[in-house]
């Protein structure tokens, strides 16, 4: 494997080994090797019978490493399985009546809440007019930091701004960022951060992360099981007599398995280093762009995201999956995506057969 920048690419070829081009990170990550391991462990002590309490740990360790690869304090950070579970939980926070503010075309799991509540007010504006948007009255903006279809990335330094400004809150969901984004830049500011691990962060499906508020109290726990109180186990039975006094009063109860893979596979992230993982995934991504010039092709413009989507070529992924290149079709162009395990030659790879 080619060296490229500061990225371990040796402990990368020690947990990978995709047996495809993969390039559809986007929809879900690959992955490593050391948390497929310790995931079979974890089924055989289940299958053997043997005590699993010690997987609960696992789930507190995964908490603390997104904490830290956000840059937020571990009391912020709750557990769950989807991004769609804590939407609905700031949804039902809001006031009668209070104006949310959305881009258009946003994932629905980022929006969906708010327009089941038919008593709020969801505004829909072009994403490259969400700040300007902003006004007094504005109750929250929701956002991807990286959207979904085309990869375009939100100016979050300009939106925070507004949004203080007009005195709204900002949610923010980190799903296609989370792993190659500056997180730890932009997510302490943030009033509510959403993000599921199972794609630039390599982890299972079943993990996802919420970073509440400071204040724990602004948001009611409405979907608050036994391990929402402050001593889960003495909360098995009857409600809940104390809650806990951080963000876990929000978590769902984990599904122990999808955390035990997950611990490791952000421990690896946080070996590999976000930084050194963002320049080699965008030096991927401008190496595509620059090769779908020479074809003349122009994707939607992102220049600062490792998502490349090309108007007019999605009707071709069947094609490329037949030649082991995989990738996504959305809304008819066809999105790439480029993490820490591909390679220039992956990159190549579908330079070439999208010229034939």
């Amino acid at each position: 494997m080619e060296t490229s920048g500061d990225l371990d690419l040796s402990l990368v070829a020690a947990q990978y080994s995709p047996a495809t081009t993969y390039l559809n990170t986007a929809s879900s990550g690959l992955l490593p090797a050391r948390a497929a391991h310790a995931m079979r462990e974890a089924i055989v002590a289940m299958t053997e019978g043997r005590p699993i309490d010690s997987l609960f740990a696992d789930v507190e360790e995964a908490r603390a490493a997104f904490a830290r690869i956000a840059g937020v304090p571990v009391a912020r950070v709750a557990t769950g399985a989807s991004v769609a579970v804590h939407t609905g939980l700031i949804a039902a926070a809001l006031p009668d009546g209070a104006e949310v503010l959305v881009a258009e075309g946003e994932f629905s799991s980022t929006i969906n809440p708010f327009h089941v509540r038919e008593d709020l007010k969801v505004r829909t504006v072009p994403l490259e007019s969400l700040a300007e948007s902003v006004r007094p009255g504005t109750a929250l903006v929701a956002v991807s930091a990286a959207q979904s279809a085309d990869g375009r990335v939100t100016d979050l330094t300009e939106l925070r701004a507004v949004t203080r400004e007009h005195g709204a809150r900002l949610y923010v969901d980190a799903s296609q960022a989370a792993g190659w984004f500056p997180l730890a830049e932009h997510a302490a500011a943030a009033d509510y951060v959403s993000s599921v691990a199972f794609k630039w962060l390599t982890c299972p499906r079943g993990a996802a992360f919420f970073i509440g508020p400071g204040d724990p109290d602004e948001l009611t726990p409405v979907f608050g099981g036994w391990v929402a109180g402050e001593k889960p186990w003495d909360s098995c039975y009857g409600p809940v007599t104390e809650l806990a006094r951080s963000a876990r009063r929000f978590d769902e109860t984990p599904s122990l398995i999808s955390y035990t893979g997950a611990r490791q596979s952000l421990a690896l992230i946080e070996e590999l280093g976000p930084e050194a993982i963002r320049a080699h995934d965008l030096a991927l991504a401008a190496r595509f762009r620059a090769g779908l010039a020479e074809l003349g092709r122009e994707p939607v413009p992102a220049p600062d995201s490792p998502i490349v989507s090309v108007p007019g070529l999605g009707a071709r992924q069947p094609e490329l999956h037949d030649h082991g290149i995989e990738l996504s079709d959305r809304a008819g162009n066809l999105r790439a995506s480029f993490h820490l395990y591909n390679t220039t030659d992956d990159v190549d790879r579908l330079l070439d057969a999208l010229s034939r």
